[in-house]
């Protein structure tokens, strides 16, 4: 039976804070901070395990080989000569955010009936766009049953960054939906990251009806305020579209064409007056993962800094007490991953699909995760200075940790990657 899959990221041993990402106002405000990686990856595994809780299905993606030697050999350099800000480039643990690993679309929307992935070429900042081959390879193994077509990505320079940019309305998540698929044209001082050519070749790939996929521009008050995916500013599941007032170029038109495609959608919108864009975007409110619960009941999994943010918090109080379509709010710390510009929703990537026809070692329940964590506790830096990112030993720990946890799954399919 079909079932939506949360794929949650593994959180890398690598994990620092380069602030190689403008436009994500946290990774830049960080940048040169002190990092966690054994306690950024132990907080992904906590928010998996109250996934669990909830009664959700959980997978896991794997770190990536890091440093990504193949890639500075690519730019003629190795690791040891390369300059500061290539080798951070290629140390980055930013495939942690499954959310942009792939775009989604489940096979009750497409025209063979199968479940189609294209992977995120991720083309527009250096440090994530040599992530797409290591992804193209898990997500070939994890969804290999003739139920997935798993695409390479689309050419450079069409920048695509995969979920983070898309989202999915429908009655049920066996049910045929409603595609959105949002681009971004200008932000100000910062890039515009979804390019809209790159999501019409999606929505072909993916055999999806045209009367049911709905392309809309990102306004560009959100880009330049720190909104550098739409998942910064809104997030649907089920029938509930939940988005800040000011996340859509021309709301109104969107609306109009969503109610159309779909009559029962509910749209819950955060007035600017009461929760500005600023306060949306350093507390992550959109950044969350709307579920729905075993029971039919929708829930909001927050960062603990929506409650932390006194406009936030109060805003989704009022809401659970005027009986809106979101019954439940759920609070998770992933701090380490806030304080890198990824929230819940950033480290995590939807599949709707059968469970049974999915790679069982990429499935999880809480006796894995528990293997997972002890893997973690035992090679996973306590904490990475960016004064250190130069050390042999480093590097050593790095790719050594990630070998014993590919050991501890049985994926021995990567472990020479």
């Amino acid at each position: 039976m079909r079932t939506e899959i949360n794929f949650d990221g593994i959180v890398g041993p690598s994990h620092n804070y380069a602030g190689l990402s403008p436009g994500n106002l946290a990774a830049t405000r960080n940048r040169g901070q002190r990092s966690h990686p054994r306690a950024a990856a132990l907080q992904g595994i906590a928010k998996m395990r109250a996934n669990l809780a909830l009664g959700l299905p959980q997978g896991i993606l794997l770190p990536h080989a890091r440093p990504d030697h193949a890639w500075l050999a690519q730019l003629g350099l190795s690791y040891a000569h390369a300059p500061p800000h290539s080798q951070a480039q290629a140390l980055s643990a930013s495939p942690m955010w499954a959310a942009n690993a792939a775009t989604v679309s489940p096979a009750p929307d497409t025209a063979d009936r199968r479940c189609h992935l294209t992977v995120a070429n991720l083309a527009t900042l250096p440090h994530r766009s040599h992530e797409w081959p290591e992804t193209l390879a898990q997500l070939r193994l994890a969804f290999a049953d003739p139920a997935f077509v798993v695409h390479p990505p689309v050419p450079a320079p069409f920048g695509d960054e995969g979920a983070a940019n898309h989202m999915r309305l429908a009655p049920a998540h066996d049910a045929q939906g409603v595609e959105v698929f949002v681009y971004g044209i200008a932000g100000g001082p910062f890039p515009a990251r979804q390019h809209p050519d790159a999501s019409a070749a999606i929505a072909r790939r993916h055999l999806l009806d045209p009367d049911r996929t709905l392309f809309v521009q990102q306004s560009e008050e959100a880009i330049a305020a720190g909104a550098f995916h739409n998942d910064v500013v809104a997030v649907a599941n089920g029938r509930v579209l939940f988005a800040h007032e000011k996340a859509f170029a021309d709301k109104h038109h969107f609306y109009e064409q969503l109610h159309r495609a779909l009559p029962e959608v509910e749209i819950v919108e955060v007035p600017d007056a009461e929760v500005s864009l600023a306060d949306a975007i350093s507390s992550y409110l959109f950044n969350a993962q709307l579920v729905a619960l075993p029971s039919g009941a929708t829930a909001l999994i927050v960062p603990s800094e929506a409650r932390d943010t006194p406009s936030v918090w109060n805003w989704l109080q009022a809401h659970l007490a005027g009986n809106g379509p979101i019954r439940q709010v759920e609070v998770v710390d992933v701090r380490e991953s806030m304080a890198n510009g990824g929230g819940p929703a950033c480290l995590r990537l939807r599949v709707v699909a059968d469970p049974a026809t999915v790679d069982p070692r990429f499935l999880v329940d809480a006796a894995r995760l528990d293997r997972i964590a002890a893997v973690i506790e035992t090679h996973w830096p306590e904490a990475i200075d960016p004064t250190q990112l130069a050390e042999p030993a480093l590097l050593d720990r790095i790719e050594s940790a990630r070998r014993a946890l590919l050991d501890v799954l049985g994926i021995v399919e990567l472990r020479d990657r």
